[in-house]
């Protein structure tokens, strides 16, 4: 097969990237950044270089593609964050229409079923609703929980402060996945027919703020370690203080208000849907040690 993949060598599109190489596809891989094309193609793909933003780009590199895998970055920009990832969702969507394109992965976030109350995830409720309208399309949308790997940022304030958690309270529910988990499934549904325009939820782990720390503090020698739950406005000026902008500090600090009122996992659990990863949080606490000792 023909398949072209976005995101570039992020630490979800490589091992999609290589997976699909080790099955014998072609892959064409689409990447903002010049300086990567080397790297890309070492491994063995082609490298297409241009922006998610710009359809006639994405149409060249989803021509005569079998199948194709599409994501958003965390954040396009400084301002208008919502309305700059809804302007590459329809990018995506014209070239999807105009490379002829019948197959489509998307990547998604567990929330992306609310139009509002989820921060940065609204960007990625607009290219769902995009997508769903696409016709003659088979679509895919997994939608990921919050990936374990994102503990990882609570490592400098765990060592410097002893603190760890968010703006949310240490008994509120949160959808978890693993990379392997969520790269396995985009590899397998790439190869896959599709059938018509389909949600599919793909979580390793449910779990509470209170039960991770629990699990990674006596594996870091902390066995005291406690969730703290950081107020809005505090949690607010510790991001701004870093350099972060105040549009991103606002969706950042509404993410964790839409965990706190249950809005994230609100269709998760409300459709019945089922934790299918396998890498529960225990085999990931190894992973946080070593990155912490690494530290």
């Amino acid at each position: 097969m023909k398949i072209t993949t976005a995101g570039s060598l992020g630490n979800v599109a490589k091992p999609v990237v290589e997976k699909l190489l080790a099955a014998g596809h072609e892959v064409t891989v689409i990447t903002s950044k010049a300086d990567r094309q080397g790297e890309i193609e070492a491994l063995g793909a082609i490298a297409a270089v241009g922006s998610i933003s710009d359809a006639a780009f994405l149409t060249q590199a989803f021509r005569k593609a079998d199948a194709v895998y599409t994501m958003l970055p965390p954040t396009m920009g400084t301002t208008n964050l919502i309305q700059n990832l809804a302007e590459a969702g329809q990018a995506y969507a014209q070239a999807i229409k105009e490379a002829g394109v019948t197959r489509v992965v998307l990547l998604s976030s567990v929330g992306a079923d609310a139009a509002q109350g989820t921060g940065p995830v609204q960007g990625v409720h607009r290219v769902e609703q995009l997508f769903q309208q696409l016709a003659g399309v088979n679509v895919t949308v997994l939608r990921s929980g919050f990936f374990y790997t994102n503990f990882f940022r609570d490592i400098a304030l765990i060592k410097n402060r002893n603190i760890f958690g968010n703006n949310y309270e240490g008994n509120n529910q949160l959808a978890l996945t693993h990379l392997e988990d969520i790269t396995s499934a985009i590899v397998e549904e790439l190869q896959g027919k599709g059938n018509g325009f389909e949600v599919k939820y793909i979580v390793s782990d449910i779990s509470t703020g209170n039960e991770i720390a629990s699990l990674f503090g006596p594996a870091i020698g902390k066995p005291e370690l406690s969730w703290t739950t950081i107020p809005d406005e505090q949690f607010k000026q510790g991001m701004l203080s870093v350099g972060m902008s105040s549009e991103l500090v606002e969706l950042i600090t509404g993410l964790g208000q839409g965990v706190r009122e249950g809005v994230i996992t609100r269709d998760f659990f409300a459709t019945g849907a089922e934790v299918t990863g396998k890498i529960k949080l225990e085999q990931f606490v190894e992973e946080f040690k070593n990155k912490y000792e690494q530290a």
